[in-house]
């Protein structure tokens, strides 16, 4: 599985940015993709995770809820991070991981070193 990470840029505070994440290679409905992210001398964090399954479950940090909204459409292999209302300290190179889900019914992963897959960062910065 190869992913490829695009949408960064340079947004106000306030802005929105969409990211996306295409998956090549084989998927299934037990694929898991997440979001992780990090800053300038800073520990890679979790974002958002979202199942391939039909259920669709999503994941996000506690930080990220009510701001950031993960998707996906399978028709087209390829992940979603919509960023709302961002921040100065949103800034960070957003990485977009996978999995594959030991069950349909398992818990999205939240820790990066569960996701063997992932694509190039994508730098977002927000100016204030």
């Amino acid at each position: 599985v190869q992913l490829q990470a695009s949408g960064g840029g340079l947004v106000q505070a306030g802005g929105s940015l969409r990211l996306s994440c295409v998956a090549s290679g084989r998927t299934s409905s037990k694929f898991a993709t997440g979001w992780f992210r990090q800053a300038p001398g800073k520990e890679r964090e979790f974002v958002a995770a979202i199942n391939w399954s039909y259920s669709a479950s999503t994941a996000y940090a506690d930080s990220m809820k009510g701001r950031f909204t993960i998707s996906r459409d399978s028709t087209k292999n390829t992940a979603y991070l919509q960023m709302d209302s961002l921040r100065p300290e949103d800034t960070a190179v957003y990485y977009c991981a996978a999995r594959y889900q030991r069950s349909l019914l398992e818990t999205l992963k939240t820790f990066w070193n569960d996701y063997p897959y992932w694509g190039q960062g994508t730098l977002v910065t927000v100016s204030s």
